[in-house]
């Protein structure tokens, strides 16, 4: 869905020049119905890799597919007009080299219509970033706690402590150098996301990282009280949409077991007055 012409989209440009001037709102979507919301209130939505936890059940992002993030940034296209548009490029889709990252790249934005890429990574990244945007692609990068490398971190735990701080560091100012137009900093230590939103030129947007950074992003179902697997400390619930769709279920459940439901408004007579259109199943 293209922007009207009262309603221009966000392009990867305007978020840069965002830096240190008017705090960037990003959430993610999966979905038509959430996209279409999150787009009338934020600056940027990103469909993550994350769909693969919170929709498709997996333990982690590593069993993503292109093609499942294909789907979900085809879906949630349909839902955004105003906000910047950015896909997730799944594990194992760019960390080849350049050329297998803009092949699976440019396929992402061909496909979904999508303004933008993330790829996590920092200095081991920044070769690939470089070619990327040098392309026409523009790359939002992702340092700090990186899903995709879970199993190397073992486990999500807190980075940027002690000497891996200035590794964190060097990660973020090469992503910035290689022509990323922001950067994620996730589960970052605050002191050092601070210090690195006043070092790079380029926006940072937090998730478990500081008030300080240039904006921040969660996952919208972890903001809706919907995923309920496990609940991060940075996360802060703005609904309980889970336990009130438990609760909208049992009703439902128990509707049907005392033959509550359906009752007769809800069912067609066989006069064809009296009938009156309705969605089915």
């Amino acid at each position: 869905m293209s922007a009207t012409a009262e309603t221009k989209a966000l392009t990867p440009p305007d978020i840069a020049d965002r830096k240190g001037r008017t705090p960037i709102v990003c959430l993610t979507a999966y979905t038509t119905p959430v996209a279409r919301i999150v787009d009338r209130h934020c600056d940027v939505v990103l469909v993550g890799d994350s769909v693969g936890m919170v929709l498709h059940g997996l333990p982690s992002t590593l069993g993503v597919t292109l093609e499942m993030m294909i789907l979900h940034g085809q879906a949630v296209r349909r839902g955004v007009e105003r906000a910047l548009l950015v896909v997730d490029m799944p594990f194992g889709s760019y960390e080849e080299g350049p050329a297998q990252a803009f092949r699976n790249a440019a396929r992402l934005m061909t496909e979904t219509g999508c303004a933008a890429v993330k790829l996590e990574g920092g200095e081991s990244m920044a070769e690939t970033i470089r070619f990327l945007t040098g392309r026409g692609i523009p790359v939002m990068a992702h340092v700090g706690l990186t899903p995709q490398a879970v199993n190397t971190f073992g486990g999500y735990k807190v980075q940027g402590r002690g000497e891996a701080g200035e590794r964190i560091l060097r990660d973020a100012v090469a992503v910035a150098e290689a022509g990323a137009f922001s950067v994620v900093l996730e589960k970052v230590v605050e002191p050092l996301a601070r210090k690195i939103t006043q070092t790079i030129a380029i926006p940072t947007i937090g998730i478990g990282a500081s008030a300080a950074c240039d904006g921040q992003i969660l996952v919208v179902d972890d903001v809706l009280g919907q995923f309920a697997d496990f609940r991060p400390k940075f996360v802060k619930r703005y609904a309980e949409l889970g336990r009130d769709a438990e609760t909208a279920i049992a009703a439902y459940a128990a509707d049907v077991r005392e033959h509550r439901f359906p009752a007769s408004e809800h069912v067609f007579g066989d006069n064809p007055k009296a009938i009156k259109g309705g969605a089915a199943a």
